[in-house]
């Protein structure tokens, strides 16, 4: 397994050092800020305090006995502008649970803004009533942060754009698509004769941003869902004989999208399958079905945790951060400027 500190390319408009901002310092620059981290966002927050230059904040989440979560802030945050970084992957209610904790943690000790930080936003597939007596969970976890008392929401491709609708607050919507040109860009030996593949309709404006900025052919596959772990792959639109496939997703969650797509493109005449996707879930039969897979090389980023078991695909995977893409979205925050620029030079997020 390969990690990799990635960062947005040089086309995008980044926040530079603040030794070379009108000769402010870190002090002035990031005064009065302070950057928290749960525990399934520690890792992360790490790597976006050294993007702005200063220490992830000091707290602690303890668990009790039967399973309560004490979230105990270790520093003095009156008046602070407070950021929290978590994402509400695996085991995903107790995730979200320490969020509002976090939260409430903050605004009670007096915080003058808490911005809440989600690199993944779980229950974002529940974001439509697709048949009866079935509940829009994406909106009801939307609703919960907002009367928690979080004042702004930070995210990288939530599964569907519309979600954004679903808080009653301000939500600054990022992709994570600068990070994976610049990856691909640096590696464009390893893509001869690209076609960009979208395994599904709803991500083929990705798909066709991406064949554009990287230069290649365009194909789509549509899929139909039979449960939560089983897909059925039905046509592929387009040609891939002798091609290198390059298959772009906001995540991988049990594969089976992503592993029927390779075998379906494998089967077309594609040379090589190389995978890509935001957010590297990688829950249930996942790992074995990677493995099992014609899939050559597996790019995620670091917006949630990798379990253990995804050793198993060893030099196949390759971890790409979004630390400084987040470090840069916080900075523009904090200083009253534009995130808008942020959102130029992407491919887009998924509809």
């Amino acid at each position: 397994m390969t990690i990799t500190a990635s960062s947005v390319p040089s086309s995008t408009v980044v926040v530079k050092p603040a030794s070379q901002t009108q000769g402010v310092s870190n002090t002035q620059m990031f005064a009065g800020i302070k950057v928290f981290a749960g525990r399934s966002g520690h890792a992360l927050g790490k790597l976006v305090c050294k993007q702005m230059g200063m220490e992830l904040a000091a707290a602690r989440t303890t668990l009790f006995p039967d399973g309560e979560i004490l979230v105990k802030v270790d520093e003095d945050v009156r008046g602070r502008d407070c950021y929290i970084i978590v994402s509400t992957c695996e085991p995903v209610n107790d995730n979200v649970m320490e969020l509002l904790i976090f939260i409430d943690t903050l605004k009670r000790a007096s915080a003058a803004r808490v911005s809440v930080v989600i690199p993944y936003f779980g229950y974002g597939r529940q974001d439509r009533k697709d048949e009866g007596r079935v509940p829009i969970t994406a909106k009801l976890v939307a609703n919960i942060v907002t009367a928690a008392g979080a004042d702004r929401v930070l995210a990288i491709d939530l599964h569907a754009a519309q979600i954004q609708g679903f808080f009653d607050l301000p939500v600054d919507h990022l992709s994570a698509t600068p990070v994976f040109v610049k990856y691909f860009e640096s590696n464009r030996a390893m893509l001869p004769e690209l076609c960009l593949v979208s395994p599904d309709v709803g991500n083929v404006k990705v798909a066709e941003s991406m064949a554009n900025v990287l230069g290649g052919h365009l194909a789509i596959i549509n899929k139909r869902r039979l449960s939560g772990e089983k897909v059925a792959t039905g046509h592929l639109i387009g040609s891939v004989s002798g091609k290198t496939v390059l298959m772009f997703d906001d995540m991988i969650s049990t594969a089976g999208t992503v592993c029927e797509a390779a075998k379906l493109v494998k089967e077309a005449g594609a040379r090589d399958v190389i995978a890509a996707a935001t957010h590297g879930v990688f829950v249930g039969p996942a790992i074995e079905r990677l493995v099992a897979s014609p899939i050559s090389k597996i790019v995620v980023t670091d917006t949630v945790p990798l379990p253990a078991r995804a050793q198993a695909l060893g030099d196949r995977l390759h971890v790409l951060s979004v630390g400084e893409l987040l470090g840069e979205a916080i900075a523009r925050i904090h200083n009253n400027q534009s995130v808008s620029a942020l959102f130029k030079q992407t491919a887009g997020v998924k509809r």
